[in-house]
């Protein structure tokens, strides 16, 4: 929970000292208790009388049993020691709060309860002296100066109290660390923390931000949007050479989202995205990167998801897309990223899927999608996507009724072949030096004999 202003103003921190005075009682009578114990009751038991498998076994746990009374002795003194702390700190920040109130109260500001300041200089003033005032040509600006001043106080009010909750969540986080047992001494974990830190100022630090060395990492984003309509053009651009585009769009809603789980070498990764409404659009040209023309129009719904498994060099991909409604579209271009040709016209609903596998950078895989409707569609490709990688496909299909289509996917990734021929590299190196090694430790052996 966090602390707000009426919390600081109220709150009475008297009883910490009482309850840290308990608490180094109790340390210290556990530390009686451990001294009895172990002279008592696992030191009588070793005069020679029992001896065997069960006497070996009774001092393993009389052992384990004095550990805890002494790793309680060192948990209980701990927290009375991070409660004398907190409560020398906690003092110490709930006065600079309430000083703060005091001072901005003598200058005429009045605070309420929830830390907001307000002038109240003219509250007091005659009849007269605010009808003088008011008339006064400064008075717009005196006005301002005050709502400024009393903004000012009140930001440093919050400010205070802020540090007043982060001290009191540093004392929450250094009692729960006190009496948490993660090691494995005594009965192993769940006992008394013999370990446990009594300084407030090293035990209440908040975990450190950033990726950690080991475990899961985890990454995403997502957006939506809709409804919605708009239109746009652009072009031709003489600069460029000649290229026009033209885009009209209503959409009843948008919605994708992406993320990945990274551990090490291994990365899981996955995007989804979903669209209802309707689409066309045109572009053509000639520039300088080639010669390209599309004109494509959608109305209905649909939804498309794709990941990625990789572990090093080899990873495997998946992706599965559905869509209902009409749609047409046809395309060809060559540019310097590659060349492309296709046609499709289609109305009905289709599922598909695709999957395959990458090793190295260079994948292969194979898409299939089954088709309830009437159309015909066929694309070939080799092109370079905007991540980077070249994508190499072909696939044709065709329904009247039912149907559907067929096609394969060959994938290269330069930056990841490049990565793994740099990782090869560097272990023939290392195989190699540990090669020399072996040798001239071997020649340093048998010179050794002679």
């Amino acid at each position: 929970m966090t602390l707000n202003y009426q919390d600081v103003m109220t709150a009475d921190l008297s009883a910490l000292t009482d309850v840290s005075g308990a608490w180094k009682k109790m340390g210290d009578r556990f530390g009686e208790l451990k001294t009895a114990y172990e002279t008592n009751v696992q030191g009588v038991l070793t005069n020679g009388n029992w001896q065997g498998a069960s006497f070996g076994a009774q001092q393993d746990y009389a052992a384990a049993t004095g550990f805890e009374y002494g790793a309680a002795k060192a948990e209980a003194l701990a927290i009375a020691s991070l409660l004398t702390d907190a409560h020398t700190e906690l003092v110490r920040l709930q006065k600079a709060v309430k000083d703060l109130v005091q001072d901005a109260e003598e200058k005429k500001y009045k605070v309420d309860s929830s830390g907001k300041a307000t002038y109240i200089g003219y509250d007091n003033l005659s009849g007269q002296e605010k009808y003088a005032l008011q008339h006064d040509p400064d008075y717009p600006r005196l006005l301002a100066q005050a709502r400024e001043n009393a903004q000012s106080w009140t930001d440093s009010i919050a400010k205070a109290v802020k540090a007043v909750d982060e001290a009191d969540q540093s004392v929450k986080r250094a009692l729960s660390r006190a009496t948490s047992d993660t090691a494995l001494d005594g009965f192993g974990i769940g006992g008394f923390n013999a370990h446990a830190e009594g300084d407030l100022a090293k035990a209440g630090k908040p975990e450190p931000k950033g990726k950690k060395d080991e475990g899961w990492v985890a990454e995403g984003e997502s957006e939506a949007s809709g409804p919605g309509t708009g239109t746009s053009a652009t072009g031709p651009n003489a600069a460029a050479g000649k290229l026009a585009e033209a885009e009209a769009h209503a959409d009843l809603g948008r919605a994708s989202a992406q993320g990945s789980l990274t551990n090490g070498p291994m990365k899981l990764a996955g995007e989804a995205e979903a669209y209802v409404g309707a689409k066309a659009g045109v572009a053509g040209g000639i520039t300088n990167e080639g010669i390209r023309g599309e004109a494509t129009a959608f109305a209905g719904a649909e939804a498309s998801a794709k990941g990625t498994a990789d572990a090093g060099p080899v990873g495997v991909y998946g992706r599965a897309e559905a869509k209902a409604g009409a749609e047409a579209g046809v395309s060809a271009g060559a540019t310097v990223d590659g060349v492309h040709a296709g046609a499709e016209a289609f109305a009905g609903a289709k599922a598909g899927a695709g999957a395959g596998a990458d090793i190295g950078g260079i994948g292969a895989g194979a898409t299939a999608e089954g088709w309830a409707g009437i159309g015909a569609g066929a694309d070939a490709t080799f092109e370079k996507g905007a991540d980077g990688k070249f994508t190499i496909g072909t696939k044709v299909g065709v329904a009247v009724g039912l149907g559907g289509q067929l096609g394969w996917e060959v994938t290269v990734d330069p930056g990841k072949i490049g990565d793994t021929a740099s990782d090869a590299a560097n272990a023939i190196g290392d195989g190699v030096n540990a090669i020399g090694d072996g040798i001239s430790s071997a020649g340093d052996a048998i010179g050794s004999l002679f």
